[in-house]
């Protein structure tokens, strides 16, 4: 991910998500992505302290929320319903 401005943390969570998700993902959507989950009280978001070297500047930090915790829960229940719900027969090869 050279040219960008992130840092090497940054760059290895995008190229994660990138893996994960088996497509490129690039900045600007990770960020419009946290925007909208702070909008929709899911995530907190703060700036830290400006970072101790020259030019440091502060960066946004994130938490998950009561709320998106449950999100997160619920989502998770669901899927685990559906997926329990798929009979093993429904299968080609044993599991």
């Amino acid at each position: 991910m050279k040219g960008t401005h992130l840092g090497e943390f940054e760059e290895i969570v995008l190229e994660e998500l990138s893996e994960r998700l088996e497509r490129p993902i690039s900045p600007g959507v990770v960020h419009q992505t946290m925007q909208r989950l702070a909008e929709k009280g899911l995530v907190h978001s703060r700036f830290s302290e400006p970072i101790a070297e020259p030019g440091g500047r502060s960066k946004r930090l994130f938490t998950v929320t009561v709320a998106g915790e449950q999100a997160l829960r619920e989502a998770q229940r669901i899927r685990n319903e559906l997926w329990d719900g798929i009979p093993k027969t429904a299968f080609s090869h044993p599991l």
